[in-house]
């Protein structure tokens, strides 16, 4: 029994680590509870969308950050 208690709190640990909020992750773990954890793949496939669109709103500011350094740099 130790095993399944293993993979629950990995489980577990993973969704925090990837930023899940404590609603998302406790409807996984129901889902991981009654050996349905195929079952979370929407939750965790929008969770992943998400963090990515977070990603390209970061490097599109970042690219506008270059570009305005650029030109500053390139005006002295």
């Amino acid at each position: 029994m130790a095993e399944a208690y293993d993979t629950y709190r990995i489980i577990y640990q993973n969704l925090i680590d990837a930023g899940c909020n404590e609603n998302m992750i406790e409807k996984c773990m129901v889902f991981v509870k009654q050996g349905k954890a195929f079952d979370m793949l929407p939750i965790l496939s929008k969770h992943r969308k998400s963090l990515l669109a977070s990603v390209h709103i970061g490097q599109k500011q970042i690219d506008c950050l270059d570009y305005l350094i650029y030109s500053l740099k390139k005006q002295k």
